[in-house]
């Protein structure tokens, strides 16, 4: 059974930076896209990036500048470098993947459980 098992959250004062990271763990043929998405309290989920296997990447305007994903193929894992944090980036930040189990199949939409990220000094 495929997981995505995220890491990295956390408490961190306007001005400042953390590292999220998420794995894809089991048994998988390949993963043709990832990227993180957050929720904050009363508001939809929103994308924050996203990144295919090729490399090319997607941001939210509200990140552009200030945020940074990428991947790593051989580990199954996205990563999502954030700076200059604001308060209005706290949120739950989920890691979704599209993921192929087998050859020849159509991939299916997979999401972790979410890390808190909170800005606040």
């Amino acid at each position: 059974q495929v997981q995505l098992v995220e890491s990295g959250g956390g408490l961190v004062q306007p001005g400042g930076s953390l590292r999220l990271s998420c794995a894809a763990s089991g048994s998988l043929f390949s993963i043709y896209a990832m990227g993180w998405y957050r929720q904050a309290p009363g508001k939809q989920r929103e994308l924050v990036a996203t990144i295919i296997r090729g490399g090319t990447t997607n941001y939210a305007d509200s990140v552009k500048g200030r945020f940074t994903i990428s991947r790593d193929n051989n580990k199954n894992t996205v990563y999502l470098q954030m700076n200059s944090l604001k308060p209005e980036d706290t949120a739950v930040y989920l890691c979704n993947a599209g993921i192929v189990l087998y050859s020849g199949e159509s991939g299916a939409e997979y999401w972790g459980q979410g890390t808190q990220v909170t800005v606040s000094s």
